[in-house]
């Protein structure tokens, strides 16, 4: 399953691994989580037409068990040509698996919802839909990050657009230079 949305999408999102509803569809979150990861979309002020939806592990692993690493890594290449075809400015990672590739040796419980810059890319941790409906102790908690997210977003589309206008400058300054 490659994942779906909008090919020059601003904003990613990541989960783990396709379950039983998306291995039936051959889509990403269509089931419960699915659902209320459209909610949580609503609350940062996006559609899911704008988005791209991905998963780490590009197959069902057997038993809806967690991925393992080999897995991770067998689908690793798939994942990298999706950012760089789609190339957004923010990744949300959905879960501890998806968090793992940018944030090997934290827990999520520690850093959801705080953003941090990889190069062109600001990813922000975040706990999964799934985890909320089955703790619904952490269905506040990721509402809150999501309520978040708009912020985030917002702040990344500023900075790269002063990142254009500084090329721009620096670019024109060259060409003065030229004559």
């Amino acid at each position: 399953m490659p994942g779906e949305g909008d090919p020059h999408a601003e904003v990613m999102f990541i989960g783990e691994a396709p379950g039983y509803h998306e291995d039936r569809q051959g889509r990403p979150f269509v089931g419960p989580a699915g659902q209320f990861l459209n909610e949580l979309l609503g609350r940062a002020g996006l559609r899911r037409e704008q988005v791209y939806i991905t998963n780490v592990v590009k197959c069902r692993p057997p038993g809806n068990r967690d991925p393992l690493p080999d897995e991770i890594a067998a689908c690793a290449p798939y994942l990298d040509e999706q950012i760089a075809v789609i190339r957004p400015s923010v990744i949300v990672t959905l879960g501890r698996y998806s968090m793992a590739r940018w944030f090997p040796n934290e827990k999520i419980s520690r850093i959801h919802g705080k953003p941090r810059r990889f190069g062109d890319v600001v990813v922000v941790p975040m706990y999964h839909p799934a985890a909320a409906l089955h703790q619904p102790a952490l269905k506040e908690l990721v509402e809150k990050d999501f309520d978040a997210l708009r912020e985030i977003i917002a702040q990344a589309r500023a900075e790269a657009a002063r990142t254009v206008e500084a090329q721009q400058s620096e670019e024109k300054a060259q060409q003065m230079r030229l004559f």
